[in-house]
């Protein structure tokens, strides 16, 4: 669910992510305060503003997330990449967000599995 704000830069961004691997896929380490991997086919460009609800795996409560725009894969990308954005953690979540994803992610982040991004 995405809904554009007054301002038209700012969005609401709803992401389910179910399973470890998704996770994985998804995970932007690389990026300061962490960041994820959103496949839509909805146009973002650098730097908007986006406003994450994020939920992971069977955990009853989003996550809710500021974040900007740091990644974009078009349509029609080099290696049949997967269409969407990746988006960074605001500092204002002091880490929360990638501390939980991270826990998830124990014995995984050092992995040679391509992501959706890297």
């Amino acid at each position: 669910m995405e809904t554009p704000s007054l301002g038209g830069q700012q969005r609401i961004l709803s992401f389910a992510i179910r399973d470890k691997n998704a996770l994985y896929q998804a995970f932007m380490p690389f990026v300061d305060n962490g960041g994820l991997f959103i496949p839509t086919t909805k146009r973002y460009q650098l730097g908007d503003e986006i406003f994450l609800l994020l939920q992971l795996m069977d955990e009853p409560d989003r996550i809710p997330v500021a974040a900007k725009v740091v990644w974009v894969t078009p349509p029609g990308a080099e290696g049949n990449r997967v269409v969407g954005v990746g988006v960074q953690f605001n500092a204002q979540d002091k880490g929360m967000a990638r501390a939980k994803i991270e826990q998830y992610l124990v014995g995984m982040l050092n992995s040679e599995r391509p992501t959706h991004t890297m």
